[in-house]
């Protein structure tokens, strides 16, 4: 059921179909908005690699091995199969590390054979195949899920909900790791969303916070 909503002219309409007022063309209702910020998020994803060699953006950074690059192999997948065979809209490329007998964690590193444009330029093309279903489709366009197998049947708004936030947790992990690498941080070269301090500052930041870690556990060695 979809909660309505009450304009500034007392005109009843549901919250997800719109228009949305005072609100840029992009976030001008739920599907606008979620589409936009997927957008948004998958470029901050590929701008992570940026600048880094070839080494540094394969090397497992994690105990689990995660890497960037293999983030972004992993939601390019991700992103081909819910937004085209769970609509009936199959991505036209055969992606063989979802296939029944690939080996386990196959989408998330890339080989030594898997170059970074080859990877980055795929994940490009499955943002054009989903944007095409996303365009396509209403909000409450049917589709199923058969990996879900505790409730298999959705529609587009569970669809673009969960790979937003899957999307989001992944960028997320990308933050870290990158940051980890040079220390770079943020969403882009132009601007880091962090305040505007230099060296000395964050690392005296870093201590602080470090003493506050320390002194909730004083006995910590």
């Amino acid at each position: 059921m979809l909660l309505p909503m009450i304009d500034e002219g007392k005109q009843r309409r549901d919250v997800l179909s719109g228009p949305w007022p005072h609100q840029q063309p992009r976030y001008a209702d739920a599907k606008a908005s979620l589409h936009g910020s997927l957008r948004e998020v998958r470029e901050v994803l590929v701008w992570k690699l940026e600048g880094l060699s070839e080494y540094a953006i394969r090397r497992p950074l994690t105990p689990t091995g995660t890497n960037l690059l293999g983030l972004v192999k992993h939601l390019s997948i991700g992103e081909a199969r819910y937004f085209g065979e769970v609509f009936g809209r199959p991505f036209p490329e055969h992606l063989p590390w979802w296939d029944a007998d690939a080996e386990d964690n196959a989408d998330m590193w890339a080989t030594e054979e898997e170059t970074r444009a080859e990877i980055v330029d795929r994940y490009r093309r499955v943002w054009v195949h989903a944007d095409a279903t996303i365009d396509a489709l209403d909000l409450d366009a049917t589709g199923r899920v058969p990996w879900w197998t505790w409730s298999p049947d959705v529609v587009l708004f569970n669809i673009l909900v969960h790979m937003l936030t899957e999307t989001s947790r992944h960028a997320g992990h990308a933050d870290i790791l990158r940051e980890q690498l040079d220390g770079a941080a943020g969403t882009e070269t132009e601007g880091s969303n962090l305040p505007e301090h230099d060296t000395d500052w964050w690392e005296n930041y870093r201590a602080r916070v470090e003493r506050a870690a320390r002194a909730a556990e004083p006995d910590k060695p």
